[in-house]
C-alpha cells in the first residue's frame, strides 16, 4: 500500500482537500481524507507529493486520432464549409489510411495526450486505424465508427457492414468501440435510423454525433439550402429525394427519436435554449471543443447556456487539424473565458466525471473514490494557492503534469 500527501486533494464529487492523503493498494485508491485523519494502518509507504493538486486523469470525450497527421495543415477558416473543404482536400492527398504518415502521427498524438493528463478518450475514426495504437497505449478509450452517407440505396446495409467491421476488431475492458453518425447534413435520415437501432442492440454502447456545430448546419436542415447543399451536389452525394425536415437539428433528431442518454452531442454551437432542454430531457451529453470552433469558424459556444440550463457536459479538443495540442486543460481555460459565471468545479467536473460517466468508464474513471483507479494526475501549483480549482481551469502546462500511479 501507498499512502501519498500532497498540498491539494480533488475528488471531484466534493470539494477539494487541503493537505490530504490518498491511499492506493494494488492500483486502487482504497482511502483518502484530511491531514490529522489518517486512520489506516503502519507499515504504507509514504510518499510526500509537495505542491501538487491531485486529481483524476482527464477525459477527452470528443477528438480525432486519425486526423493527427494534419497539424497546420488546415488553415482557420471563418465559414465552417470553407474549412470542411480544406480537410477533405488534406485528406485526399493521403489516400492510404494506414500509412506511415499517418500512424506515426496518431502513436505521436497518444503520447502528447498522457503527456498533458488525459487518460480516457472518445476517439471519432472512419477507418478504425487508431484501435491498435489505443490498446497499445495507456489510455482507455472507446472508438466511434463514424459513418458519413447522406445518399445511399441500402441504409441498413451501410450499417450492417460497420458492425461486421466493429466485430472483426477485439475490444478489452479498456479499449472499446461504438458507432457514430458524423452529422445532421451528412448522413441519411434512415442511416440515422439504423444506426440507431443498432446502437439499441449494444446497450452498454455510447453513440456520437457532430451537432449544431455551424449557421450552414442550420440552414440546410431548415430549408435544405445553402453552402452544405452546394458541397453535397458538387461530391455528387445529394440525395433529390431528401425534403428537409424544418425546424432546429436538435428537433430534427430528437423527433426521429435519435437522442437519449448514451448519445455524445458535440459541439452545439447553434443550439437554442430550447435545444438545450431537449437535450437535459433525453439525458444527452454535450460535449464542447470551443478552440475547434474558433479555428473552423463555427463560433464560439454559448457555455454558459450549457451550465444554466442543466445540460449534461464533457469536454474535448476535436482534432488536431483544428487544434493546436491535446491539452485538455488549455480547453478549459478556453471555457473559463467564455464563461466567467460558471464555477471552476464545474468545469471540472466536465472534464473529468461527465466525460467518464458518458464514455461508459465512470465505473474506474473521473473521480477519486475508493474503488476507482489509483493512477492519478499530479499538477505542481504555486505553495500559496487558496482556490485550486480556479487556478486549474486557468491553463495548465504540460511541464506541471506528471502521472501518479503508473499503470
Amino acid at each position: 500500500m501507498i499512502r501519498y500527501h500532497a498540498a491539494w486533494i480533488l475528488p471531484i464529487t466534493e470539494p477539494p482537500i487541503r493537505h490530504g492523503w490518498l491511499a492506493v493498494d494494488r492500483g486502487r485508491v482504497v482511502a483518502l481524507g484530511a491531514a490529522g485523519k489518517r486512520v489506516l494502518a503502519d507499515g504504507a509507504e509514504v510518499v510526500e507529493l509537495g505542491d501538487v493538486a491531485l486529481l483524476p486523469g482527464l477525459v477527452n470525450a470528443h477528438t480525432h486520432l486519425e486526423l493527427s497527421y494534419l497539424r497546420d495543415e488546415v488553415p482557420p477558416a471563418s465559414q465552417f464549409v470553407t474549412w470542411i473543404r480544406g480537410v477533405m482536400k488534406a485528406r485526399r492527398e493521403r489516400p492510404d489510411p494506414s500509412g506511415a504518415e499517418i500512424l506515426d502521427a496518431v502513436d505521436s498524438a497518444l503520447k502528447e495526450a498522457v503527456a498533458y493528463g488525459t487518460a480516457v478518450v472518445g476517439d471519432i475514426s472512419n477507418t478504425l486505424v487508431t484501435f491498435d495504437p489505443l490498446r497499445r497505449s495507456s489510455l482507455a478509450a472507446v472508438v466511434f465508427y463514424e459513418l458519413i452517407r447522406f445518399n445511399t440505396p441500402d441504409p441498413a446495409g451501410v450499417v450492417a457492414q460497420a458492425l461486421a467491421d466493429l466485430d472483426a476488431l477485439v475490444p478489452t475492458d479498456r479499449v472499446r468501440t461504438g458507432l457514430a453518425a458524423h452529422a445532421p447534413y451528412s448522413v441519411a435520415p434512415l442511416v440515422l435510423r439504423a444506426i440507431r437501432q443498432a446502437a439499441d442492440r449494444r446497450p452498454f454502447a455510447p453513440c456520437s454525433i457532430h451537432l449544431a456545430e455551424s449557421a450552414e448546419e442550420v440552414e440546410f436542415i431548415l430549408d435544405g439550402g445553402g453552402p452544405w447543399r452546394a458541397l453535397l451536389e458538387e461530391v455528387g452525394s445529394w440525395d433529390p429525394a431528401w425534403v428537409p425536415p424544418g425546424g432546429t437539428p436538435v428537433e430534427f433528431l430528437d423527433d426521429s427519436g435519435f437522442l437519449d442518454s448514451r448519445v455524445l452531442a458535440v459541439h452545439g454551437v447553434q443550439m437554442t435554449t430550447a435545444d438545450l432542454d431537449r437535450l437535459v430531457a433525453r439525458g444527452t451529453t454535450l460535449v464542447t471543443c470551443p478552440r475547434s470552433n474558433g479555428h473552423t469558424g463555427a463560433g464560439a459556444p454559448p457555455i454558459e447556456d450549457f451550465y444554466n440550463y442543466g445540460v449534461k457536459v464533457a469536454v474535448g479538443t476535436d482534432s488536431l487539424a483544428s487544434s493546436p495540442d491535446l491539452n485538455v486543460f488549455a480547453e478549459l481555460a478556453t471555457m473559463r473565458a467564455l464563461a466567467p459565471t460558471v464555477s471552476a468545479a464545474a468545469l471540472l467536473d466536465s472534464a473529468t466525471r461527465q466525460g467518464a460517466r458518458a464514455l461508459g468508464f465512470d465505473h474506474d474513471y473521473g473521480t477519486i473514490e475508493p474503488g476507482k483507479s489509483g493512477r492519478l494526475l499530479a499538477v505542481t501549483i504555486p505553495a500559496d494557492t487558496i482556490d485550486v480549482e480556479e487556478y486549474l481551469v486557468g491553463g495548465v502546462e504540460q511541464s506541471q503534469i506528471r502521472w501518479v500511479g503508473e499503470r
